[in-house]
């Protein structure tokens, strides 16, 4: 049974966030203090919800663990044993979990009802709450759990705590992802699910508020729902308001045409993108066509190509050279790529040279050699004489 030297107010009433209680231990630790009382509604971390915080006196309480059966609270300052101090949690933090808890036990429910699923794992994050599913799931799965898990909220259900006997535990149908049989706290969601839990919830499901799933990912073998709940959902629903907000107003749109002028957008770009690939066809051609017949070498320097760009216009100039025809692609600063060819061939031969006399990294074949090199355009131009 339960011999912990602290009552916990957190399972007579979920709402209690402000009580007296006498200190009980209070001892120095690394890092602070160690607080136990004789009666707490601080909730110490379990169950995927993180620990209450708040102040006993003028002690700010950081943290609240389970140490064995102690319910310890920690503290950077001491206080006086066998003292009665005021305590406050804070409410806004505590509700807020006990929101997305419930609610994430009426979305569990709701899933081992209709789909079988167990859920595996629950951690209440910073930005979202997960969920994770040994099963997986379809967009149109998820709507319905989502809608459902709402309908519970609007019925205004009741939640309760009990603490059933070994024997009632042997014929109680209940989730647990642990085989347990002493102190078992059974959280009940009536008429959607039944779950051994440590934390706090919500009276009724009216307190949850809205009940958003977001999204839903494979996770190993299962899936991973991505989920918010009550006050925490406003808050994400108005931070996505002001982005879309902000975005319809640089598009000089409704919110609700926003999907339509990013059409618009992409469109507007893949016709940009088709005209800079004709110009830049235009201007190679024009560049092919200003180069002078050679018995010798051909360099050829540009700022920014593409590698395809850059093997089309060694294609064209190599037919106006009888030596190497070489295309760089870069600057001074950062060096080139390159690709180069010849008819004779022999383009090994030529790169193996290269690497003697030049910084280059790169490989080919008789055909045709490409790489890096670092140096400036002079220093190559001159390797090549050109």
């Amino acid at each position: 049974m339960n011999n912990s030297k602290t009552v916990k107010l957190y399972d007579i009433d979920s709402h209690i966030m402000s009580f007296e209680a006498t200190v009980l231990e209070c001892r120095e630790v690394s890092g602070g203090y160690e607080i136990i009382l004789d009666r707490t509604a601080f909730f110490p971390e379990g169950g995927g919800q993180a620990s209450d915080t708040g102040s006993i006196g003028d002690a700010e309480v950081f943290d609240t663990q389970l140490s064995g059966k102690d319910i310890v609270h920690k503290a950077r300052t001491p206080l006086e044993i066998g003292r009665t101090y005021r305590c406050e949690i804070e409410a806004e933090k505590r509700f807020r979990r006990m929101q997305n808890h419930s609610g994430e036990h009426i979305v569990s429910g709701l899933v081992h009802r209709y789909f079988g699923y167990d859920n595996t794992g629950f951690h209440m994050g910073h930005d979202d709450v997960t969920l994770d599913f040994n099963g997986t799931f379809t967009e149109a799965d998820i709507r319905k759990i989502e809608f459902l898990a709402n309908k519970a909220v609007a019925e205004n259900t009741a939640v309760s705590i009990s603490y059933p006997t070994e024997e009632e535990l042997k014929t109680l149908e209940y989730r647990s992802k642990l085989d347990l049989t002493e102190d078992v706290r059974i959280v009940t969601i009536e008429n959607y699910d039944v779950c051994a839990c440590c934390a706090p919830h919500v009276k009724r499901t009216g307190e949850i508020g809205i009940i958003k799933l977001f999204d839903f990912v494979k996770n190993r073998d299962g899936t991973r729902i991505h989920m918010l709940c009550g006050f925490d959902a406003l808050d994400d629903y108005n931070a996505r308001h002001r982005l879309m907000s902000d975005i319809a107003q640089s598009f000089s749109t409704g919110q609700m045409q926003i999907g339509e002028s990013i059409k618009h957008l992409e469109d507007d770009i893949a016709a940009l993108k088709q005209r800079n690939y004709d110009l830049r066809q235009e201007l190679l051609a024009y560049k092919t066509a200003a180069l002078r017949e050679t018995d010798g070498n051909i360099c050829i320097f540009e700022e920014d190509l593409l590698q395809n760009d850059m093997r089309k216009l060694m294609n064209e100039a190599s037919k106006k050279c009888k030596g190497v025809c070489a295309v760089f692609s870069g600057n001074d600063n950062k060096g080139y790529s390159f690709v180069a060819s010849s008819i004779g061939g022999k383009m090994r031969d030529v790169l193996s040279d290269m690497k003697e006399k030049l910084n280059i990294k790169g490989g080919g074949s008789d055909e045709m050699i490409q790489g890096s090199i670092i140096a400036t355009a002079d220093e190559i131009r001159e390797y090549f004489n050109v």
